[in-house]
């Protein structure tokens, strides 16, 4: 029967998008499932996004077995953000065949010229609120839960043989407690602005008092990292999703926000790894998974960092000092928890100074992940 390309149009297709990743990383020790209510979510389209995205799920089949997946994306508002006419995609996963491959990506390029769009960009689904990219570095290392993907080291490789190049890569930072160190004139710097008392760190004792903040912290996602190549403006409800979100794994000592006279101007979002507990899951959500989460939530040796953001003006007055102190701070809080690790997580190259900043702390870089783009001819 060869290669066939199907949209997901029932409860059975769907399980199948589902259960492909399951099957081709089975073996896997540093993959990571999403939960399989998640993916039912999207979709049914249980998402602020859709309400300006066009969407759709296809599968490859080859001799009616499931070989490929992927969710195609038109995102109105990134393209009015950012001037294109892109195709994104996400959710791709495929077995190490050239030709199923290539059906693929033909598939996905006809996808976006239908809709006359130039260009395809991805994996990359709602900017930096979900974890995008192609792993092409450090492969060895177990994913950051779901905060960014896990893929096999063909992948990258049938990109390029398919005429995709970089668009840009998110790197992974990892720090040990022993070794991230602030040079003693910006621990100095930091303790200066502290005492100074008009910029402060906020801290919480419950998931209410960070309630109480967490709609001006998600307002500065717009204004901090909206114009960055995978961001654009989020709805105001897409933040509140992200608060909804956040607030369900956050721990609210591991959380930070800046304030400069009462204003707040940036924060620093740190989460107990439960990785380890996500796999044994294997994407269901049952009483004895969230117990398993509950516990390793407590327990685990390792944080991990995903969101920093501080407004520019406030940059050079001794913000970067202060959130690198909390930093430091954080990774070797042993009151509360005994880490052995952080990693930073999606941290994109353009942000070299804080990329070469956090390198001189003591931070090592952990993993890269590329986003990659393709251009798209016009057919005959």
């Amino acid at each position: 029967m060869g290669i066939s390309i199907d949209r997901v149009d029932s409860n059975r297709s769907l399980r199948e998008f589902i259960d492909l990743p399951k099957r081709i990383y089975a073996d896997c020790e540093q993959w990571v499932p999403m939960f399989d209510l998640d993916y039912r979510n999207f979709y049914r389209r249980r998402h602020p996004f859709f309400a300006h995205a066009k969407t759709e799920f296809l599968l490859v089949r080859r001799d009616r077995e499931v070989v490929a997946r992927v969710l195609m994306i038109e995102n109105e508002r990134y393209n009015e953000q950012h001037g294109r006419n892109t195709a994104h995609f996400y959710f791709i996963d495929f077995r190490d065949d050239a030709e199923v491959v290539d059906a693929l990506f033909t598939r996905m390029a006809d996808w976006a010229r239908e809709r006359d769009l130039n260009q395809l960009i991805g994996p990359l689904f709602s900017g930096a609120t979900y974890g995008g990219g192609v792993l092409v570095e450090g492969f060895e290392h177990r994913a950051a839960m779901t905060m960014m993907p896990y893929n096999h080291a063909y992948y990258a490789g049938h990109y390029e043989r398919n005429g995709f190049a970089k668009h840009f890569d998110l790197y992974s930072l990892l720090a040990e407690p022993s070794q991230f160190e602030l040079p003693e004139k910006v621990e100095r710097l930091a303790d200066h602005v502290r005492h100074r008392g008009r910029m402060k760190v906020m801290q919480f004792e419950s998931k209410s008092d960070l309630k109480r903040v967490a709609n001006e912290v998600a307002r500065l996602y717009n204004p901090t990292l909206a114009d960055h190549h995978e961001n654009y403006p989020l709805t105001d409800e897409e933040l509140d999703q992200l608060i909804r979100d956040l607030l369900q794994i956050a721990q609210p000592d591991l959380e930070k926000v800046i304030t400069y006279d009462g204003e707040v101007i940036g924060f620093m979002l740190g989460f107990p790894d439960v990785t380890r507990a996500l796999q044994k899951s294997r994407g269901r959500l049952t009483p004895v998974s969230i117990l398993r989460l509950l516990h390793q939530s407590r327990n685990t040796d390792r944080l991990i960092l995903n969101g920093m953001g501080i407004l520019e003006k406030y940059q050079r007055l001794g913000g970067n000092a202060l959130v690198y102190s909390e930093i430091g701070r954080t990774i070797r809080d042993t009151a509360s928890y005994n880490f052995a690790e952080a990693e930073l997580v999606q941290i994109n190259e353009e942000t070299d100074l804080m990329i070469s900043d956090m390198h001189r702390l003591g931070a090592k870089t952990h993993k890269i992940h590329r986003v990659f783009k393709s251009q798209l001819e016009e057919t005959a």
